[in-house]
């Protein structure tokens, strides 16, 4: 039987790439990037086996207000087969000024309405004597363990997520937008990793990745360490994934997008060909900058890294390093989960915690 006390894939002695982790090894090891989670876990009222195992995660760039003090954005998109909110407008401008919000496939529309009236109410400006706001949510299909249909989630559990976002150790698994995901036919959901580029002694940047890890099947996988003894689900599914990737490197929106592409690479690398259903959708921040919604100067200057710098090419090897191994923790981390009509889902067992 797997203990519920779950560790990082790290302890079982998989090590992904050769940079170094940050302190915590997740995305909260960018200074400033917040997270927090609103787990369901309950039987609905709607007849026998409806059960919520749903929720909702969210990720804040920094602790100040995100609409009156923007970050530099970009998303990039593997697959499209995916139902996200404002990603249209980040790619435009790019700019972020919203938490970025997951959930389930069917809870988009109450997340992103939840999220909405939190801006507002934090932000009387909005749409009065200002501009709208841009709401970014992303989603993956949790209605193998979730009754999707009933759409468990409410806008009060998106505001709830927001204001339970911390800096600490991410909680990763079966846990907010996380509890009813499924990867490699095993029980996935939130996962998340970091790591360190050192520029010389007296400087370094950090990238951090959270993922939303519900696709593949367990003869996907590549790494033998990960194919345990516990049963895996057969059905055949495409399945999704959303990666958010935050730094605190000084890059441009064009720059966010390169090293938005590179966690394809990471993706890739733990047996995912990104399928013909499968949302594969990456959205990426640098908290470098903060840029002000509202400026009586008409130019700005900023601090950007050379393009042809060796740097890049660390920051490229830290994207695809990190989204690997987030993916593998989200599996390390998630316990066996019972939802609709009584399906379960087993975690991985590993030797050292039969």
């Amino acid at each position: 039987m797997v203990k519920e006390n779950r560790q990082k894939i790290r302890t079982h002695g998989l090590i992904v790439g050769k940079l170094p982790t940050g302190a915590k090894n997740d995305i909260t090891d960018v200074a400033g990037v917040r997270v927090g989670h609103v787990t369901l876990d309950h039987p609905l009222d709607a007849g026998e086996g409806e059960y919520a195992c749903t929720g909702v995660t969210a990720i804040l760039p920094h602790g100040g207000s995100l609409f009156r003090e923007k970050v530099t954005a970009a998303s990039y998109v593997l697959n499209g087969f995916g139902k996200t909110t404002g990603l249209v407008q980040v790619n435009e401008l790019g700019m972020l000024e919203s938490p970025i919000m997951l959930t389930n496939t069917f809870s988009v529309p109450a997340v992103t309405q939840g999220t909405l009236q939190y801006m507002l109410d934090g932000h009387e400006e909005i749409g009065d004597t200002t501009g709208t706001i841009n709401i970014v949510v992303g989603e993956c299909n949790d209605s193998h363990l979730n009754s999707i249909r009933h759409c468990a989630v409410t806008p009060q559990d998106a505001i709830e997520a927001i204001r339970r976002a911390s800096e600490g150790p991410v909680e990763e698994g079966a846990v907010g937008a996380g509890k009813g995901m499924v990867a490699f036919g095993y029980k996935g959901g939130i996962g998340s990793s970091s790591r360190i580029v050192r520029v010389d002694d007296a400087c370094s940047y950090t990238v951090g990745v959270l993922v939303l890890s519900n696709f593949g099947r367990k003869e996907d996988l590549r790494i033998e360490l990960l194919k345990s003894g516990s049963p895996a689900l057969q059905e055949p599914a495409d399945g999704s994934i959303i990666i958010v990737l935050a730094t605190d490197a000084p890059v441009s929106d064009r720059q966010l997008l390169r090293l938005a592409k590179r966690t394809g690479i990471g993706l890739g690398r733990t047996g995912s060909h990104f399928g013909h259903g499968s949302g594969d959708i990456v959205i990426a921040f640098s908290t470098a900058h903060k840029i002000p919604h509202q400026a009586t100067e008409w130019t700005e200057t900023r601090t950007q890294l050379r393009e042809d710098h060796p740097l890049m090419n660390e920051l490229f090897a830290a994207s695809a390093e990190a989204t690997e191994e987030a993916i593998y923790n989200s599996l390390s981390q998630a316990v066996t989960t019972t939802g609709k009509k009584g399906n379960t889902i087993h975690a991985l067992s590993f030797s050292s915690t039969n």
